[in-house]
């Protein structure tokens, strides 16, 4: 994810980076406005003006009408990146929550488990991001499984022993076991979230719409604008197409583009924050940790 300053218009307005639109649809647009070039060139000096008459009011019909498709495609875009970020916020606050508890509820002197469990709960948000990357993480754990699965059967195998060994009462097991059914509970609405993009028919829909209203805007606008065409029709499909491949780029939150949410870092912050719950003090040359 980009950080940016959102005051500073003028920076903005001519930065690109490496997801701008206007790079991904030059060729197109250079497409369009060669074909608007021609249809005016044959319209002037081939027909004449007096042959040939065209009209806008139509299209401003139509203009008006893939407005409304797009506000209601990037309105349900936006909604699944905002969802995306409302359940790794969750995440991070019921990790720092559930090992708050486990910091309080066990003993001190159990090294071990404080161990094992910090390195858990860091662990999930780690191997969560890449599962819904569609990677896999090597090493600790196995490949061949659902990774976040086998993390979160682990803490819940390491609570539950704890249990056992009398290390943890009933009730503090209730509790923690109350926290951890919401892991399982983010990483689920994360799927949900990654695995239903918006449906096929509607998506193409709009791409074929705009496809036909772009191509016979110089037919309208020729009379008007003359040459202008040539700037305008492209243009205009720049805004249209920018929209719709902003809403696409939005709709998978998980991802590694630039305008996808910062999972790497908010599970790195995790990680960081479990430990430090865990243990007391940060191992130095003249101190050894308690």
């Amino acid at each position: 994810m980009v950080k940016y300053d959102p005051k500073n218009w003028w920076g903005l307005i001519f930065q690109f980076h490496k997801s701008d639109t206007f790079r991904r649809l030059f060729w197109i647009m250079l497409s369009i406005a060669v074909f608007s070039l021609i249809i005016a060139y044959l319209t002037h000096e081939e027909l004449g003006e007096g042959d040939y008459k065209g009209t806008t009011v139509f299209h401003s019909l139509l203009a008006l009408v893939i407005s409304m498709l797009l506000v209601f495609r990037t309105n349900t875009a936006y909604d699944r990146w905002w969802e995306g970020r409302r359940l790794w916020g969750q995440l991070v606050n019921d990790t720092r929550t559930m090992s708050l508890k486990l910091d309080t509820f066990l003993p001190k002197s159990d090294r071990q488990s404080r161990t094992e469990l910090a390195v858990l709960m860091g662990d999930f948000p780690a191997i969560l991001k890449e599962h819904l990357r569609n990677n896999k993480v090597p090493g600790k754990y196995p490949i061949d499984v659902h990774q976040p699965n086998y993390v979160a059967s682990c803490i819940l195998k390491s609570i539950t022993q704890l249990h056992r060994d009398g290390k943890l009462h009933d009730q503090e097991y209730l509790t923690l076991i109350n926290d951890f059914n919401t892991f399982q509970t983010v990483a689920g609405a994360c799927e949900r979230v990654k695995n239903t993009p918006i449906p096929y028919s509607y998506s193409l829909f709009i791409k074929k719409f705009i496809f036909i209203y772009i191509l016979s805007m110089p037919f309208a606008m020729v009379m008007e604008f003359h040459y202008w065409t040539a700037l305008i029709v492209p243009f205009v499909f720049y805004v249209f197409a920018s929209l719709e491949l902003i809403a696409e780029g939005i709709e998978d939150p998980f991802s590694t583009d630039s305008d996808d949410l910062p999972t790497d870092q908010i599970a790195k912050n995790i990680h960081i924050n479990s430990v430090e719950i865990f243990t007391p003090y940060v191992k130095t040359d003249e101190e050894e940790p308690v």
